[in-house]
C-alpha cells in the first residue's frame, strides 16, 4: 500500500457500520413478529412422534414436517386408503415423495417433472394440470405401483424404482423408516401421533371448504348423508364439520387429516376419542377434551365413533 493510499480518509466504514447494522435491527425485529406471532414457538411446525416406543423405552423416532409437507403427506396417505391400498403401498409412496419433492408440490424440476413425485407429461403421467393435482398424482402413482407384480414383498427401492425409473434408484431408501412412522399416523394405526404447532390466531375457516376438501381426498362417502343419524355429537350446527366412523383407526385418520390440514383450511379445533386439538394451544399437542368425551358436558368434545372438525371458534 502506498503512502498516499494510507492517509487517504477512509469515509465509508461509518456507512457500512451504520447499514450493517440497521440489517441486523430489521432481522431482529422480524424475528420478534414472527415468534410473537406464533405464540413464541418459532415458525408453525408438525411433528409425528411414536409414542408407542418411547414408551417402550425406545428412543422415540420423531419426524419434523412444515404444515405445507404434512398436508401433502395426509392426501398422499388419504388417497392410499380410499383405493384399498396396504400401509406397504402407502410408505412407498410416502418415500417416493419425500425423495422426489421433499413432500412440496413443486412446479418445476427435471425436465419437465412435476408435482409431488416428480411425474412428467411427456412420458404419460398426465397433462401438467393432473401431475399438478396432489390426488391425481398419488392416485395414478399407487395404479402403477398396483401394476407391479409382488411389490409388497421388494426391498421400498426397488418397488419405487419400477414405477419411477429415476436416475438415482437407491435414494429411496433413507427415507423408509420416516415413511413408515407418517404412514403410521396418516392411516390412523395410532392414535395422538401428531403435533402441529400454529399462530394462536388463525383466519376462520369455511365449513363448506373442509367438506369440499375431505370429498377430494377420500371421496364423497366420507361425508355423512344428508338427513341421516350420526349420534349425539355429529354435526350439532352448521358451523362444525361432524364424521362419523366405523372405528377409531378410521377415526384417527381423519383427525389427523383435519389437523395435517389446519393452517390450509382455517381450522380452529378437532376433537375425537376423548381428546382434542387447538389451533395456537398446549405446543399443538393433543390433549383430554374438557369433559373427555361425547355427551358427559363439553359441548365440543367427540366420542370414539365421530370426528368432530371446527373450521370456525366453537362457542
Amino acid at each position: 500500500m502506498s503512502e498516499t493510499d494510507r492517509s487517504r480518509p477512509r469515509r465509508r466504514r461509518p456507512l457500512r457500520g451504520a447499514a450493517a447494522l440497521f440489517a441486523l435491527l430489521g432481522l431482529a425485529g422480524y424475528c420478534v413478529v414472527q415468534y410473537e406471532s406464533n405464540g413464541g414457538a418459532g415458525a408453525p411446525y408438525c411433528t409425528v412422534r411414536d409414542a408407542r416406543d418411547a414408551a417402550a423405552g425406545g428412543t422415540g423416532h420423531s419426524y419434523e414436517l412444515s404444515p405445507e409437507q404434512a398436508r401433502y403427506a395426509a392426501t398422499i396417505a388419504a388417497v392410499g386408503t380410499t383405493k384399498g391400498m396396504p400401509e406397504r403401498a402407502v410408505t412407498i409412496a410416502l418415500a417416493t415423495a419425500m425423495q422426489e419433492s421433499a413432500l412440496r408440490n413443486l412446479d418445476h424440476g427435471d425436465r419437465d417433472s412435476l408435482g409431488l413425485f416428480q411425474q412428467r407429461p411427456s412420458q404419460g403421467w398426465g397433462t401438467p394440470e393432473q401431475v399438478m393435482d396432489p390426488v391425481y398424482s398419488a392416485g395414478i402413482f399407487y395404479d402403477r405401483l398396483e401394476d407391479v407384480p409382488g411389490y409388497g414383498g421388494m426391498p421400498l427401492t426397488v418397488a419405487a424404482q419400477k414405477v419411477q425409473r429415476s436416475g438415482f434408484p437407491d435414494a429411496y431408501a433413507k427415507h423408509e423408516p420416516d415413511a413408515a412412522l407418517l404412514t403410521t399416523a396418516f392411516t390412523g394405526k395410532a392414535r395422538d401421533m401428531l403435533a402441529c404447532a400454529g399462530p394462536k390466531a388463525q383466519p376462520e375457516g369455511d365449513p363448506a371448504r373442509v367438506r369440499d376438501a375431505l370429498s377430494r381426498d377420500f371421496g364423497a362417502g366420507v361425508l355423512p348423508k344428508a338427513g341421516a343419524p350420526h349420534g349425539s355429537s355429529v354435526a350439532r350446527d352448521t358451523s362444525e364439520v361432524g364424521l362419523p366412523v366405523r372405528d377409531q383407526r378410521r377415526g384417527w385418520e381423519l383427525a389427523n387429516w383435519a389437523v395435517a390440514h389446519a393452517a390450509e383450511l382455517g381450522i380452529q379445533r378437532v376433537s375425537h376419542d376423548g381428546m382434542a386439538w387447538t389451533a395456537g394451544e398446549n405446543r399443538g399437542e393433543w390433549v383430554p377434551s374438557v369433559a373427555g368425551a361425547a355427551g358427559s358436558g363439553d359441548p365440543r368434545a367427540a366420542g370414539p365413533q365421530d370426528v368432530r372438525i371446527f373450521p370456525t371458534r366453537p362457542r
